[in-house]
């Protein structure tokens, strides 16, 4: 005899607590590979994402994942002064805002985008971070890899998908890029996927 499947109430339970115990954000084929057999977490996450609605911690979507994080308007409180170990570079930054932004995309194109070469440290220290992977070689010839950015990436940024990234404006007011207008046009009109935006 098979056991019972726990209640819809229990399962919220255990969703949550796995939730909590986490830093990474979990997929829902991994919440159902921990729950007893019959459990439906797609269910209890939309449960709980209502439950948590204008909460101190809100439930959110970071790619293929899940996880609770502080909801935005309170993040003034979590703030506090850390000295990175390690800053990104220009190089780094515009690598990552392509990549971003073209993914999925070679390193030919990243170097035909930014009119410069890509050196293999930059591509190096993003995919370290977590913020880069591998993706799937394309098609043709010399099957070159492709780069993609990673549901880490998207949990850092508070983005669902790679469609919620910002506009140019929004870029620039968070600091991603600097303040210097595109010389080739007005910063404010220039779309953020455009090539020119990260040239030198």
């Amino acid at each position: 005899m098979s056991p019972a499947i726990p209640s819809i109430d229990e399962q919220e339970r255990m969703v949550e607590a796995m939730l909590f115990a986490t830093r990474q954000p979990l997929t829902v084929a991994e919440m159902a590979a921990r729950l007893p057999e019959g459990c439906d977490p797609a269910e209890v996450l939309r449960l709980l994402r209502r439950r948590y609605e204008g909460r101190g911690v809100t439930l959110v979507r970071a790619g293929a994942g899940w996880a609770f994080r502080t909801a935005p308007d309170l993040g003034f409180l979590m703030q506090q002064t850390v000295e990175e170990d390690r800053r990104l570079s220009r190089a780094a930054i515009e690598t990552l805002a392509i990549i971003a932004y073209h993914q999925p995309a070679t390193r030919a194109e990243i170097e035909e985008i930014r009119g410069v070469a890509v050196s293999r440290g930059t591509l190096d220290q993003l995919m370290e971070l977590g913020w880069v992977r591998l993706g799937r070689r394309r098609m043709t010839p010399g099957r070159p890899v492709t780069f993609v950015v990673t549901d880490l990436f998207l949990d850092h940024f508070g983005l669902e998908s790679a469609r919620d990234l910002p506009g140019l404006k929004e870029l620039r007011e968070t600091g991603l890029l600097d303040n210097r207008p595109s010389p080739e046009r007005d910063a404010e009109e220039a779309p953020a996927g455009q090539a020119d935006l990260f040239k030198e």
